[in-house]
């Protein structure tokens, strides 16, 4: 596997040729490629099984068994569906954790204030919402200053409202920031509200992609929103014809 390389990363946030995981004999991801631009927002989709997360944990560097190339960014970050919080350390802690040398609080308060939880710094995990520990893990994802934002279903455990607060709190920040951003998700709604670009996944490889051409912020009842909802269900093997009816 070839990571953290700079060089051949130009005009890339990520750099992904002839990629395969096995497990077990039986190829995961299947001489997958993949590019993604600096500052490019791209959703991926899939059914469950398919490899969506196994992509990203390689991308993360939380799985190096693999095949083929994986170019990424050193400065990287990842917010996963669970906050991952530490119970025992206040909430302004758990966003420094990891963070090499002796960081101080006010790079977490920072942190923190820009996800909307600056009144929350000295909490402790287990009296947060759980929007408010979503935002807290984006927190600690955004300390690290990434160039590249991995998120693998980081709202899949909200409620409506709630999921719907995240959403927009991630596009702000992605608009802020000017970082690349891969968003693994089953929500095709969510993908086409938030991504530049939506990919398909299936039999371990990009099997269909997807420019989204609409005007930020977008509306989810604009006709060009649903018939993008529509295409990207129908690759997924959803008859919407059925479903309306």
């Amino acid at each position: 596997m070839a990571t953290d390389l700079h060089g051949p990363l130009t005009g890339h946030a990520v750099h992904v040729e002839g990629l395969t995981r096995s497990f077990d004999g039986r190829a995961v991801i299947d001489d997958l490629r993949l590019d993604i631009a600096p500052g490019e927002f791209v959703a991926l989709l899939g059914r469950s099984g398919c490899g969506k997360s196994t992509l990203l944990r390689i991308l993360a560097g939380l799985d190096r068994d693999i095949e083929g190339t994986a170019l990424v960014p050193r400065r990287r970050a990842v917010a996963f569906q669970a906050p991952r919080l530490m119970p025992w350390k206040k909430v302004w802690r758990n966003v420094l954790l990891g963070l090499p040398g002796r960081p101080e609080r006010p790079l977490a308060e920072r942190a923190l204030d820009e996800v909307g939880l600056g009144h929350r710094v000295d909490a402790w995990p287990k009296t947060l919402s759980g929007g408010e520990a979503q935002r807290a893990s984006l927190a600690r994802a955004l300390v690290r200053e990434p160039d590249l934002l991995l998120l693998d279903e980081p709202f899949g455990a909200l409620d409506a409202l709630t999921r719907i607060k995240a959403q927009r709190l991630v596009g702000e920040l992605w608009q802020r920031r000017g970082c690349a951003v891969l968003l693994v998700t089953h929500d095709v709604e969510e993908a086409v509200l938030l991504a530049d670009r939506v990919l398909v996944m299936d039999g371990g490889r990009i099997a269909h992609e997807q420019r989204v051409d609409l005007d930020r912020p977008r509306e989810i009842t604009d006709p060009r929103f649903a018939a993008l909802r529509a295409r990207l269900l129908e690759r997924l093997g959803v008859d919407t014809a059925a479903a309306a009816a």
